[in-house]
């Protein structure tokens, strides 16, 4: 339960085991075609009509007119996406595989079970059957591998292997034999020091090939190797190293006939998205490496950061990188001669920045056809789309038309596609799209699960993205943005009142924004909100230009961009400029408090889990990112001018922080420190932090309550309105 001391609120809960993924990314909207195909039978129909958004929009519930609709304050507008509803759309996919039978498996966070991942297996009747967990309860399916973890789980024929939270160790289970517990493969070490991620099963070796991650010597910079996993033993025996001596790996792939494997490697001051390396290593009879050959990001003459290698059935590499035209494109390796080819040229992104692990862009499709047919999406203008290269024919792409507009992974399933995705009207789902005998067209799109299957039933208020194109401070350049104008069926505002806007800053920084449905924005724009979502400049999805903005000026141009974007919607008279608000999690937190720091565009704001001390992140901060800050805001005297904590006399508007206790990435020492110095300053101020929270919120109170208290917050400082929902306020420092 919640107590108040000092306007510090410090909510306790019992702590299972949360599920991490990177911060939820929203998606992307654009307008789709909805003759994706045309049905030969009633059945079929009725299959699509569910994820058809111009008939599930035509069937929503009747709504008022003009003339019936209430006249209120914006702001003040009832609505059912309630907290409870937005928390219990929380949940997170943290990726697909298929079994030996063709079934899809997905791993899923559950906020009511306090962010646990599940692994569950698709029912076998599509049309009304039950999904199966494959995850016993005293067990949760996630890797704190690079601390932002992915790749925790893989699925080889009847087996699953995943790390476990608790303990971290690797964990092989029988998915035909549920009954059966789970058979530890990793040693016990007394702890989770040591972490699993992005393995791969070796059936030349019976091996398992896995990322690990050593925090047992030391915890702020662990040994990262690639090592092997022997499973034949009856004991559990100390793994192999494979592959080390560089800072980081990712993507170990081994060819069918496990006589080679390719990884990515890179090493400090860079990330990956900066620079990596691909290389392939030879295996010998005895499971050794011994050569080794650097296919992509050893040229001094090109910058590059290759991603996401991948064998093709008939032993080909692909992978993707950025060495031509700053764009990620998709490329395959010429053995014989050592030489890199593309496969496409598009000014479009393949490819999304390694945050977390197991990312899975494109996939080979058993095809009749000689060569390689490869399904894979790119993002181009804030639009994700779906297609097949046909690498005979010139590498040839047709474009898939399904509903989804926003596409994350990709995985290969018995004459169908298991697609990631969401749109406007469908939030974060996995969708079967199942293709003709040519590859070449989508038969049917079926919904298998859905972050939120309900979500439908509240379609008559959904606001629907505008994708903004906003000049910057820079001469000549534009940066973007998602915008979300107020939207409810039962009322409207009085002639000439503008609403308040809520500017979000995503995280990363080194991320993407993407219009798809999110209830959490919903949630605002339903109650009479304006919000706007922005691709500042070092946002990812525009390519690498657009992507570097922002080295060494973070807190320069992702501010001056959020101010500018703000001020724009404001000139052409979309909101109120007295009433602009903003918030942010993680660097985008940052942002936020930068921009309240350092700039008077906005009258109040919400940090969650931010960063106020930059120099203070660059000591504290985990390995993955321990460089990360010097590339973004340059040397300790940029950090120490760009941090906010340093510039309390700066601050003049009301800030509320929300905070994990348990943060390993932005301590929470930082918003202590920053609350403390405003309070001491007068400035009204809030701090809310939160047992068993790490870095980004998964339980499901927790998400609840952080929404509420940011809308009273707002509405009560700067508003001039009273909100609806029967919300109890914190206390705030300065103001109460």
């Amino acid at each position: 339960m919640a107590t108040l001391a000092n306007a510090i609120l410090t909510l306790s809960r019992s702590s299972s085991s949360p599920y991490s993924c990177k911060l939820l990314f929203t998606h992307n909207l654009n307008h789709f075609s909805t003759k994706l195909v045309s049905f030969k039978n009633l059945h079929q129909q009725r299959r699509f009509f569910c994820c058809n958004t111009k008939r599930s929009m035509a069937s929503s519930t009747a709504t008022a007119s003009d003339s019936d609709r209430i006249t209120a304050p914006y702001g003040s507008w009832k609505s059912p996406i309630t907290t409870d509803v937005v928390s219990g759309a929380s949940k997170r996919l943290g990726g697909t595989a298929v079994d030996g039978r063709g079934r899809l498996i997905w791993l899923e966070s559950r906020p009511t079970e306090s962010g646990r991942g599940v692994l569950v297996l698709e029912p076998e009747n599509l049309g009304g059957g039950e999904a199966v967990d494959i995850t016993p309860k005293e067990f949760g399916v996630r890797t704190l591998a690079q601390e932002y973890g992915g790749g925790a789980f893989t699925v080889s024929g009847d087996d699953v292997f995943f790390a476990n939270y608790k303990d971290q160790r690797l964990y092989k289970q029988s998915i035909t034999s549920l009954d059966v517990p789970p058979k530890p493969l990793t040693p016990d070490y007394g702890g989770p020091v040591v972490s699993y991620a992005d393995g791969i099963f070796d059936a030349r070796f019976n091996r398992f090939v896995s990322v690990r991650e050593d925090r047992r010597e030391d915890s702020q910079n662990p040994l990262t190797t690639i090592v092997s996993i022997a499973l034949g033993s009856k004991d559990v025996q100390e793994p192999e190293v494979l592959i080390g001596g560089s800072d980081f790996y990712a993507f170990p792939r081994l060819d069918p006939k496990s006589e080679r494997i390719a990884w990515i490697q890179w090493s400090h001051p860079y990330m990956p998205w900066d620079k990596s390396e691909l290389w392939v290593g030879y295996i010998s009879e005895n499971g050794e490496i011994h050569k080794r050959i650097c296919v992509a990001g050893n040229d001094p003459s090109l910058v590059e950061s290759p991603t996401e290698p991948k064998w093709s059935p008939n032993g080909e590499l692909f992978f993707i990188t950025d060495r031509r035209n700053g764009f990620w494109n998709l490329h395959k390796w010429v053995e014989s001669e050592n030489k890199v080819l593309p496969v496409n040229t598009l000014d479009a992104e393949f490819a999304r920045p390694l945050w977390v692990f197991g990312m899975n862009s494109y996939e080979f499709v058993p095809s009749h056809k000689q060569g390689n047919s490869i399904a894979c999406s790119y993002r181009q203008q804030g639009r994700s789309y779906l297609g097949i290269i046909d690498d005979m024919q010139g590498s040839k792409l047709t474009l898939l038309d399904i509903p989804f507009t926003d596409i994350d992974n990709i995985t290969s399933g018995n004459g169908c596609l298991y697609v990631e995705g969401a749109s406007a009207v469908h939030p974060s789902s996995v969708a079967k799209v199942t293709l003709d005998d040519d590859k070449s067209k989508a038969v049917d799109f079926y919904i298998i699960w859905s972050s939120s299957p309900d979500s439908l039933k509240f379609s008559s208020y959904f606001s629907k993205p505008e994708l903004i194109k906003f000049p910057t401070e820079v001469p000549g350049q534009n940066a973007y943005a998602y915008f979300y104008a107020p939207s409810n069926p039962n009322y409207q505002a009085s002639q000439g009142e503008k609403p308040p806007l809520l500017l979000k800053s995503h995280g990363g920084p080194t991320a993407e924004t993407r219009g798809i449905l999110n209830l959490s924005i919903q949630y605002w724009t339903s109650r009479g909100w304006a919000f706007v979502d922005v691709n500042y400049g070092g946002s990812t999805g525009y390519g690498r230009e657009y992507r570097e903005r922002l080295l060494g000026s973070w807190g320069i141009v992702d501010v001056n961009d959020c101010c500018s974007c703000a001020t724009y919607l404001v000139n052409k008279g979309k909101v109120d400029g007295e009433r602009l608000c903003i918030t942010g999690g993680s660097a985008g937190g940052y942002t936020t408090l930068a921009a309240l720091a350092f700039k008077e565009t906005f009258k109040a704001g919400a940090s969650l889990y931010g960063v106020a001390d930059m120099n203070m992140l660059r000591e504290e901060t985990h390995k993955f990112e321990s460089h990360y800050i010097d590339r973004l805001g340059g040397g300790e005297k940029e950090c120490y001018e760009r941090s906010p904590i340093n510039h309390v006399d700066k601050f003049s508007c009301p800030i509320i922080l929300f905070q994990g206790l348990e943060d390993k990435v932005v301590p929470a020492e930082q918003a202590r420190k920053i609350y403390q110095a405003l309070k001491k300053k007068g400035v009204p101020v809030a701090l809310v932090e939160y047992e068993g929270e790490q870095h980004g919120f998964r339980k499901a109170e927790n998400i609840k309550f952080t929404l509420e208290q940011q809308m009273v917050f707002f509405a009560r400082l700067v508003g001039h309105f009273n909100v609806a929902d029967d919300i109890t306020p914190i206390k705030i420092d300065n103001f109460d």
